[in-house]
Order: structure tokens, then sequence, then C-alpha cells
């Protein structure tokens, strides 16, 4: 027993990752409700998003609230391109990621020179223009009204527009993606950035190009939730400017604490936590934002990590222990 719980806790990650995969393969046999579907595959695709803003906040240390924003350019982006333009879903996902990236870049520029509330000021106030933008619009994006009649992706002659489709490929990019984050974090400039998230004069010490990387990061986080707007564009077909309102990049923001911070799994667990808590309670819908604010404190006072390292910690403490009484 002693060697095998040696070896689950050696493997525990790669252990974990085949449970995922083999989890998200047959999780549409165990249930094909198109509504539960519904609901995982809206967790893929704000994990996503929750991801990109993890790696900034977890490397960086700084916080952005105008990540609702970015998903805004890919889903319009994307939708526009489709609708108005009659190109294909796979060229306008791209062509909406680049934009956004474009933009981060132009952006982050002067805002990488902010820190603290500052800079989540200037990131939120960056959300409120293009939410403002979306709406006076209205000849692209069909202002308050929305945008409708986006087409589905396809991959050849199939069409996901089914439920379990649909599962499958949104879920097969959250693990893509899961693994380009491990690996970046794990890699030798990985190593560099968890110093700037410590400290970023340290970090400059040791010759880590600290604004540089931080635009990086910043970049990198824009471009993933971009490309998260663009697949909600795709999966739902209609998109309104309300659906990355400001609240939209305070929820990511909250997500990604929960799940903590520089945390690659803690992203999914994040937003698997906010999205499932109104199925469960009424409450949770009807008071959102006290519902939200309860949670983030909570979790801030009991584990200031987030939920997995937390539970990290926990599983190591009953390990210790169980070793103390058995040699006891």
């Amino acid at each position: 027993m002693a060697r095998l719980d040696q070896f689950l806790w050696s493997h525990r990650i790669g252990l974990g990752v085949g449970l995922a995969i083999l989890g998200i393969v047959l999780f549409p046999w165990v249930t094909d409700n198109p509504y539960t579907l519904g609901i995982t595959n809206r967790i893929a695709i704000t994990s996503l998003a929750v991801l990109g803003l993890n790696l900034f906040v977890g490397c960086t240390g700084q916080i952005s609230l105008g990540h609702g924003a970015f998903m805004a350019i890919g889903a319009y982006g994307s939708g526009i391109l489709t609708v108005h333009g009659g190109i294909s879903p796979w060229l306008a996902l791209p062509t909406a990621a680049a934009a956004a990236a474009l933009l981060a870049v132009l952006l982050g520029a002067p805002l990488m020179r902010l820190s603290g509330h500052a800079l989540a000021m200037a990131t939120l106030a960056w959300n409120v223009v293009v939410h403002h933008v979306l709406l006076q619009e209205d000849q692209w994006t069909g202002g308050p009204s929305g945008l409708a009649g986006i087409p589905p992706l396809h991959l050849g002659p199939i069409i996901l527009d089914d439920a379990v489709r649909l599962h499958l490929f949104l879920w097969t990019m959250v693990v893509l993606a899961l693994g380009a984050g491990l690996n970046l974090i794990r890699s030798l400039p990985g190593r560099g950035l968890a110093v700037l998230a410590a400290d970023s004069t340290c970090a400059a010490c040791l010759g880590v190009p600290v604004g540089e990387t931080k635009l990086l990061l910043f970049v990198l986080s824009a471009t993933l939730a971009a490309g998260a707007g663009s697949l909600f564009a795709h999966t739902y077909g209609y998109i309104s400017p309300d659906s990355f309102g400001i609240f939209t990049s305070t929820d990511l923001a909250i997500m990604v604490v929960i799940g903590g911070m520089g945390s690659v799994w803690g992203s999914v667990l994040g937003a698997a936590t906010l999205i499932l808590l109104p199925e469960f309670s009424d409450l949770a819908e009807t008071y959102k934002e006290f519902v939200h604010g309860g949670i983030l404190v909570a979790i801030l006072l009991t584990m200031p990590q987030g939920l997995v390292r937390g539970i990290t910690q926990a599983v190591i403490l009953w390990r210790w222990r169980r070793r103390q009484d058995a040699a006891a």
C-alpha cells in the first residue's frame, strides 16, 4: 500500500490528465441530456478565458478587469466576418484572435507601466469603452439586440451543432490549452515567470525582461480570451453586448482567485464552481453579485492560494499525519 500510495502521488499529474481525458470522452455516454452538456460546454469555453487571465495574473501578480472586452472582440470579430462577410468560421476565428492580440499590444504597451489598482481601473475602463462601441455600432453589431445567425463550426462534413460533438471538440481545446499552459509554467522561461510573480525587482535582477514579459503575457491572455469568445459565438449562434460586460470581466477575475492564481488546473475548477452554483440554488442566480462576492471573501480567508492548492495542501497534511500515525 505504501508503494502504491507513493506511485499515485509521484504520478498524480499524469494520472490526473489521463482521468480527465477519460472522463471527457465518456461523459456524453453517461448523460446525453442537451441541457447538462450545454452547461459543461459553457464551462469549457469559460475555462479557456480564465486560463488566459490566470496566466497573466498568476505570473505577473497584477489584475486585469478587461478580459470580457477581449472575449467580445473575438466573438463579434468572428460573428461579423461570418455573418456580414460570408467568411468561413475557421478563417474568422484566427482573424479575430489576431485582431485581439494586436489591440492587446497597442493597449498593453502603455498599460503595463501601471500596476495594482491603477492597472485594474484602466483595464476596466477598456471594457466599458468596448461595451459602448458594441452598443452604438448597431449596423455591424446589432446594437442592444445583438448579432444572430452566426454559423456553427464544422470539421469537414461534420457540423458541430450537436451537444455531444461540441462537448468533445470544446474539451479537446481545453485539454490542449491546459497542456500548453503546464508546459509553459514548467519550462525554463516558466521559472522566470515564477520569480516575476513573487517579486518583479528580483526578477529584473536575475535578467528577466519584466516589461516585455508582462506585455507578452497580456497579449497571450487576450488571445486566449478572444478565442473563447469566438467559440462562444459559433457555439450559441447569437451574441449580445451584455454577454461581455464588466460583470463578465469581474466574474473571470473571481474564477481565477477561486481556482488559485497561477494554477492551471484552478482555471477549470474556478470556472466550474461559479457556473454550476446557480444549478444548485436559485439564490445564487437571483443574488449573483452578493453570492460571488461572498465566495470570494470566503476563499481569501480560508484558502488564499485557491481551491486547487488548498486541497493539495490538505492532502499533503493528511498524508503526513497518516505517516506519523503509522510510525507511532
